[in-house]
Parts: C-alpha cells; structure tokens; sequence
C-alpha cells in the first residue's frame, strides 16, 4: 500500500512577496543598524556610543567618506575622547589622507591612546605605518 504523498515544508523564511517581515528578513543586520542609528542621529546628533557604531558600519559598508563624516562629528562632541580621535585617523589613513591621519593619531597619543601593539597591527593605518612619523611617534610614546 503506497503512502500518501505529503506536503512538503515550506522554509521558515518563506513569506508573502512584498510582506513587511519578508522585507526585514531579507536585511542584514548591518543594513538595519545603519537605518535605525541614522533615524536615532537624526532625533539626538550628539549621541556619542551611537556616532562611534555608525561611523563603523559606514566604514564596513564601504562608505567612508561618509564614515569620516560622523568620525569628525565624534571628535566635535568628545573632544578629548583618545578613541575617538584614534578612530578619526583610522578613517582617514584608509581614505590615504597621510597627512590628517598623522595628525589625528597624534592628538589621540597626546589624549592617551595607548594600545601601541594594537596600532602596529590595526589594517585600517596601513597607509601610515612605514611613515617615519608614524615610528617616531609610537617610539616617543611607547614607554610612558
């Protein structure tokens, strides 16, 4: 006797075409926390923890012009935040801006940024790490 024939499962994240939660299962989660920072910015634009999350996930979204915009906005708001302005020169090494990613490193250095080992291995300076000055100043702060 032959079984009958049962339906087959539909997938979890099968939803109506055009159905709200089809759309939101459809998003990463990257592309969710750059909608829902930006609307968070856009009621309080001096919310520090939220600034320094939005600069990054502008920065892995490839869109670091954009990135360095909230990174200068950080500085702006926590002036005398190590991180932020170590952060603001990541940006701006990856934008190949030598210049004012030697300077913002300084200032950074100069507020207290102290993770020297992480700075010789952080990617994102690659642009700066073989700059004399890049050496000189790790070498001038490294032991204090």
């Amino acid at each position: 006797m032959p079984h009958p024939k049962r339906p087959s499962p539909t997938p979890a994240n099968s939803f109506p075409p055009g159905s709200i939660l089809g759309l939101l299962a459809e998003r990463t989660q990257l592309d969710f926390e750059l909608e829902f920072f930006g609307k968070v910015l856009s009621s309080v634009p001096d919310f520090a923890d939220v600034l320094r999350a939005q600069a990054c996930n502008l920065t892995m979204k490839g869109r670091l012009q954009d990135g360095l915009a909230v990174d200068r906005q950080l500085v702006t708001v926590r002036p005398h935040d190590p991180t932020a302005h170590y952060n603001l020169a990541c940006r701006y090494a990856l934008l190949k801006q030598r210049e004012k990613a030697l300077t913002a490193l300084r200032q950074a250095v100069e507020l207290g940024y102290r993770d020297f080992e992480f700075m010789r291995e952080d990617h994102d300076l690659d642009s700066i790490r073989k700059d004399p000055r890049f050496r000189k100043l790790v070498k001038e702060y490294e032991g204090q």
